[in-house]
């Protein structure tokens, strides 16, 4: 009778060290996810400061044209 009780117990061990093995490998597939989705997130900051820079020099090469333009505008109406 005991025989049968350690062999119950023996396959309930082995059952749980599978699981455990098993969520130790889920758990490295998740950390491995994670790291990429951290760097993706990086690349996508440092994209939006990239553009952020970029939309604020447009923006001040957007002033000089229009002050270029009404010197410009002013000289043709004292031409007139």
């Amino acid at each position: 009778m005991s025989f049968e009780v350690f062999e119950k117990l023996e396959a309930k061990v082995q059952q749980a060290i599978d699981t455990i093995t098993l969520l130790q490998m889920e758990i490295e597939e998740l950390k491995e996810k994670n790291h990429s989705l951290v760097r993706e997130i990086e690349t996508a900051g440092n994209g939006r400061e990239s553009l952020v820079n970029e939309n604020a020099q447009l923006k001040q090469e957007q002033q000089l044209w229009q002050e270029r333009l009404r010197i410009l505008l002013g000289k043709m109406d004292d031409v007139n």
